[in-house]
């Protein structure tokens, strides 16, 4: 059964939480206007996700001063795989798991991906094709555009992986900033992914994702030693 938006914008809020670390605990989400412009959705459909996680114990609201990130939740933050992107990991491992991961990652996004969520994707894909074009900072954009294909899959163990794969990510930007083919060939992977998703080729998607990361392994065996 697919999530309601404000399921899937509960997720987005806790994914900003606990991996990419943009609010720790203790701290205020942005004022009830703001957030709801930079997440593109209606107020109520915004405070229905608040008071998800409010129930689930992941924010607090404090009458006249906001809402803000629990002190102590019990969200599970501190599980093996995700320790693990606190950790030195062998760049090779890295790209291994990358390669077991996301190209099911891809056929599953690609089948079940609501039309938002779908939408949200190839949106992410343009502003990174141009962020490519131009050379311009995009490793997080670059992140998002992943984290949206893995937590289309719904499975709920996806978001605690993603942290490992962002080092992957952050290791093949810095590589491909340096030079202007492999750029190109980056922007190729990518709407080469967004045309399958765009035809609902599960099949198709994969296999797109899994050459792209076989162009990102080629990128870093030329970029770092993978034995050091």
């Amino acid at each position: 059964m697919a999530k309601a938006l404000s399921e899937m914008i509960a997720d987005d809020i806790l994914s900003m939480i606990n991996v990419e670390k943009r609010f720790k605990h203790g701290d205020k989400l942005p004022n009830e206007n703001d957030f709801s412009k930079e997440l593109n959705i209606n107020r109520a459909t915004l405070r229905e996700a608040i008071r998800i996680l409010t129930t689930n114990g992941v924010l607090e609201i404090k009458r006249g001063k906001g809402t803000f990130v629990r002190e102590k939740t019990d969200v599970v933050e501190d599980t093996d795989i995700s320790s693990m992107a606190q950790n030195s990991v062998d760049i090779k491992d890295l790209y291994e798991m990358r390669i077991i991961i996301e190209p099911e990652a891809a056929f599953l996004a690609t089948q079940r991906a609501t039309d938002t969520e779908f939408s949200h994707i190839i949106e992410l894909g343009k502003i990174l094709e141009q962020k490519l074009l131009a050379n311009t900072e995009r490793t997080k954009i670059e992140q998002d555009f992943h984290k949206a294909i893995a937590k289309a899959t719904h499975n709920k163990y996806m978001n605690q992986i993603v942290p490992i794969l962002f080092q992957a990510i952050y290791i093949a930007v810095e590589a491909t900033d340096k030079n202007e083919a492999l750029r190109h060939e980056t922007i190729r992977d990518h709407r080469l992914i967004m045309d399958f998703m765009k035809q609902r080729d599960a099949e198709g998607a994969m296999n797109a994702m899994r050459l792209h990361i076989l162009h990102a392994m080629r990128i870093m065996e030329n970029s770092v030693n993978i034995d050091e």
